[in-house]
Parts: C-alpha cells; structure tokens; sequence
C-alpha cells in the first residue's frame, strides 16, 4: 500500500518540471505515503473496535469486510490536474488540500441498514473531524450506483508532530459492493463507454439488488423478532 517503488529519478524522468531538488520530492512522496498509510490504519483499527463492541453488546458483527487502498503518486498528479490544479508537483500543499479520496476505505456491511449506525458511531468520536457526506442509499446516482461515502480526517502522530489527515470511507452493503465491483470492471474493460441499453440494464440489476437489500433486512428483524429458538438450531 505504500510508495516503495516510487523514487524522485523516477518520478522526475515523468515530471521534469518539479523545482526542487530529488532530496525535496523524495521527502514529499515519503511524507505522503507515511502519513495516508498511517490513518488508513488508524480507521482499521477504530472501524475493527467498533465492530467487536458491537458484537459484544449485540452479538452481531456489522462489517462483513473492508478494503483499503492508497492512490498511487502518478494518480494523484493526474487527478489534481482534472480539478484544475495549477502544476500540482509543484504545489503539494495544495493537492492534499483538495484531493480528499488519496487514502481510502471501503467497508462493506452486512445490511443496509448497518451503513448508518457504523458511519454514525464513527463520527461520534471525538476526535474524528467530518468533512464531507454523500448519501447515495436514498438519492443513488444516475447509474444506479448506492453507497454512502464520508470523508474524515484522523489524527495521526508521529515523532514531532501531529497531522490530521483525511480519509474517503465507502459504506456499502455486500449487494451494493457486488453491483458497484461489477460495473466498474465492466466500464473499465470499455474505458468509461457503455451501449445505453446496456446502461438501463445495470442501472435495472441495481435496483433489483436494493430490492433484495430491504427484503433480506426485512426477513432479518422476524428472524430477531421471532425469539431465541433461531439461536438454538
């Protein structure tokens, strides 16, 4: 997950128009890497606690999974061009500022209904600075894509100082995360381009899909309702 194979010669053999020194970009690459690593774990972790309490307090373990990812240097550069940023290996400072999703994590649940109650005892904590919240569970977008996408800065500390860094978390129920997986290996496979008919057809599948969510919840909350007998079979 880190940028190990990412050295300044190699990066200024692709960028030429850095202005410092391969001391400077090195120490820039290394000091994202550290950083963006470092909260991915702090949020495992946090999302992992929260999890087992869960399941102590509740016997249920809301996360089925998680994944995590570190955006790669070049993918950075390239996305800080896309949002207008001026010679972004140049102005770093400024790319961490507006690229929110370098670090990400998806954690898929369950339920539907989980996305909520895990998001919500997340943003509960003290510490955790909320910077931004997309809902697309009630409002999906145009594609029939659902998800609920928060970014969060953690604290991170290392020898002599502290940084809050921010992080895109991903809550998606398994049915969301299959859809989504599928669709994104599908426009991949067409760089981006889909046949409309084939559009309404995945836009169709993921509505079925949020069908089933709510049933599966449904049959969830009788199975709980219905007593302890479920628990002895």
């Amino acid at each position: 997950m880190s940028f190990r194979y990412y050295y300044a010669d190699r990066i200024r053999e692709r960028m030429p128009e850095f202005k410092g020194t391969d001391e400077e970009l090195q120490k820039a690459i290394d000091d994202i890497s550290l950083q963006y690593n470092s909260a991915i774990r702090v949020l495992e972790t946090r999302l992992k606690n929260i999890s087992d309490d869960f399941d102590k307090q509740h016997s249920y373990m809301p996360i089925h999974h998680e994944h995590s990812r570190l955006k790669s240097f070049d993918s950075i550069i390239e996305k800080a061009a896309r949002y207008g940023i001026e010679d972004p290996i140049n102005n770093l400072d400024t790319v961490k500022r507006e690229i929110l999703d370098i670090a990400g994590i998806r954690v898929v649940c369950n339920y539907e209904e989980d996305l909520a109650i895990l998001s919500d005892l997340l943003l509960d904590q003290e510490d955790v600075e909320v910077i931004r919240v997309k809902d697309y569970c009630d409002r999906p977008k145009e594609s029939g894509y659902r998800s609920l996408h928060v970014v969060v800065a953690v604290p991170v500390y290392l020898v002599h100082t502290k940084k809050m860094v921010p992080v895109e978390i991903q809550f998606r129920s398994i049915a969301m995360d299959a859809w989504a997986s599928l669709e994104h290996e599908l426009r991949y496979k067409h760089k981006g381009e889909l046949d409309p008919e084939i559009v309404d057809t995945l836009k169709s599948c993921a509505e079925d899909l949020h069908r089933i969510d709510e049933t599966m919840s449904r049959v969830r909350h009788k199975v709980l309702d219905s007593g302890n007998k479920y628990n002895e079979i």
